[in-house]
């Protein structure tokens, strides 16, 4: 009946020890205590096991919510870094391309200016040579109309043309009488022939003054040759300087625009070399970018974990570390009682870890009181 009065005890007890020691005071007149001292001494040695593991973890706790939290912020902080790069990188992008198109636009228009220049010195070219053709064939004809008024009029100044040479055909045409030789080429080319008694000659113009001497006449017409030779040759060497002028200016704008091309083409190719390097340089950004931000995910939870494992440890460190130095105390006392200390001291001792006991079940919440029963037992 005793064991079962002190097993019914022991159920409806929250702390064994003190059941221990009320067995130890029901018992005391039948004989020694060495086996409940003996679990008093496994009891505080678990007591000890139990708060070395309490430091343990809160040590570790402590370090890895801190390294976690710290890596979780180095994290963020790259992510950050990354983004920042991300966007200065795609602003580089966007200014090239807008260069690039505006190089590729020059290029083009180089390339039609260079076309228009080079058709419009064509052109300039051929009026040039059509006007020194024609400026030369009028001098000319006014040199032979000069030369031939000079054989009636100044037989001295008379210039006869150069002996034409005949072919051995033309000689042997000439010596037999087939062939005429061959005279000084006529002045002017008739354009229309006129029958002699259809049409009658108009009258002389009004203008012509009276009748001058063939000196005074000749002269004026020979002054007059030489003034229209003297405007021919103003306008074809007027002409000729233009034209000069016109050719170094093409072949100036032809060397420039070759040189301004080609600086043009190796900026191009420099700019979109830079622009494919920027591009891929972004799609790493933005993989490592993705990467780290699934890090700071993985991080973020393994924080949470830690938290939901050690909030409840690191919060209630101190009360557990006190209500379990109190046990311990109150074991050791009920220790020094059962090896011969007064019986009062058993009765202080048992009325000091019922009160610890109040104490500690009033100061801790009801799940941590429940939860070191649970571990002391």
């Amino acid at each position: 009946m005793r064991w079962q009065s002190c097993n019914l005890h022991k159920k409806n007890s929250k702390r064994p020890e003190l059941d221990f020691i009320a067995l130890a005071l029901r018992e005391r007149s039948q004989g020694p205590f060495d086996k409940v001292i003996s679990m008093i001494d496994e009891m505080v040695a678990i007591l000890g096991e139990e708060q070395t593991a309490d430091d343990d973890k809160k040590a570790y706790c402590e370090a890895e919510l801190d390294k976690t939290e710290d890596e979780k912020k180095a994290l963020e902080q790259k992510v950050d870094d990354l983004g920042s790069a991300l966007e200065d990188t795609k602003g580089m992008i966007q200014t090239l391309t807008e260069e690039i198109a505006a190089l590729v636009d020059g290029i083009k228009n180089l390339d039609k200016s260079v076309v228009e220049a080079t058709e419009n010195r064509k052109a300039e070219n051929v009026a040039y040579k059509e006007l020194m053709a024609a400026d030369t064939a009028a001098e000319k004809l006014l040199s032979m109309a000069g030369n031939r008024l000079a054989k009636f009029y100044t037989p001295k100044l008379y210039v006869p043309p150069p002996k034409q040479e005949l072919s051995a055909e033309q000689r042997i045409a000439v010596n037999m009488g087939s062939e005429a030789a061959p005279t000084e080429p006529p002045m002017f080319v008739q354009v229309r022939q006129h029958d002699a008694g259809s049409v009658a000659p108009p009258p002389p113009p009004e203008t012509w003054g009276a009748y001058k001497k063939k000196g005074e006449e000749h002269g004026g017409v020979v002054a007059m040759i030489n003034m229209l030779k003297a405007d021919l040759a103003k306008e074809m060497q007027s002409a000729t300087v233009d034209e000069e002028d016109a050719q170094a200016e093409y072949e100036k704008m032809m060397a420039d625009s070759a040189e301004k091309r080609r600086v043009d083409s190796e900026s191009l190719a420099d700019k979109e070399s830079a622009k494919a390097d920027l591009e891929s340089k972004a799609l790493k950004l933005k993989e490592e970018e993705t990467a780290t931000m699934k890090e700071v995910l993985s991080t973020a939870e393994t924080l949470k974990n830690l938290h939901l494992e050690c909030d409840w440890l690191v919060s209630n460190f101190q009360v557990r570390k006190e209500a379990r130095a109190g046990e311990v105390d109150a074991l050791k006392k009920a220790k020094a009682v059962l090896s011969g200390a007064d019986y009062s001291l058993i009765q202080t001792s048992s009325s000091n870890l019922r009160g610890r006991k109040k104490h500690v079940e009033t100061s801790v919440p009801k799940g941590v009181v429940k939860q070191q029963t649970v571990e002391s037992v």
